[in-house]
């Protein structure tokens, strides 16, 4: 959404672009300590030492801020973790490293993890509808489910319906997000990311195939003579 202050298509100055990229950070910061109920742009512009005018000549107003945190957060996180995900050959490999690089990311950039908590759970539209429902998860969705019909081709992975499974590592990673906002630290990411990566890969692993001979039954005792 193109700014009152700047026309649409107009290109920003290096300057231009250090502002904005401090407002939004500033406003990253604001959602995680303060939520989102309280991220008011005075508040923000208190944080980054600005006007709420400066602010204004960026954005629409706080809800075109707040997407644009979205938008720019997700991308981010999009960046750090598919191309890592995209360098493995086999799909447990991949689901892996995305498990692993997706907690990664709630450890390595917590307020940004937390403002994106904060922004699925306040932001919402006109209407006062959530602005992010469920349709909002459907790239990320098909993106595991497309990870999953792979291992299922190359017979890594049994036979199961990928959708559901997509929506149980979804929410599985995003119930560590939830209990690493509320207890902090006592929340061991790297512990999680581990018991997930082994869950989902006792979940879908294959074990089909031939059954081992069971052993030969013992020799019937002979009769003794009478």
């Amino acid at each position: 959404m193109a700014s009152a202050g700047k026309p649409r298509g107009e290109r920003r100055t290096f300057i231009e672009e250090a502002r904005r990229a401090q407002i939004i950070e500033c406003t990253i910061a604001v959602l995680a300590s303060h939520g989102y109920a309280h991220a008011s742009l005075a508040t923000i512009a208190e944080r980054a030492g600005i006007s709420k005018g400066v602010i204004s000549y960026y954005f629409d107003g706080k809800e075109d801020l707040i997407a644009q945190v979205h938008a720019e957060t997700m991308m981010l996180v999009t960046k750090l973790v598919l191309p890592a995900v995209a360098t493995e050959v086999r799909a447990s490999d991949k689901l892996r490293v995305y498990i692993e690089g997706s907690i990664a990311f709630v450890e390595t950039h917590a307020a940004h993890a937390t403002a994106l908590l904060e922004i699925w759970n306040g932001l919402r539209t006109p209407e006062g509808r959530p602005a992010f429902d469920a349709r909002s998860h459907e790239p990320g969705l098909e993106f595991l489910e497309g990870i999953m019909r792979q291992g299922q081709k190359d017979g890594e992975f049994r036979p199961f319906v990928p959708r559901i499974m997509a929506l149980a590592i979804r929410g599985a990673i995003d119930c560590v997000l939830l209990q690493r906002v509320a207890y902090g630290d006592k929340v061991d990411l790297r512990e999680a990311a581990r018991e997930l990566v082994a869950l989902f890969d006792a979940a879908m692993r294959d074990v089909s195939g031939p059954r081992p001979t069971s052993a030969a039954p013992p020799p019937k005792a002979r009769r003794g003579r009478r």
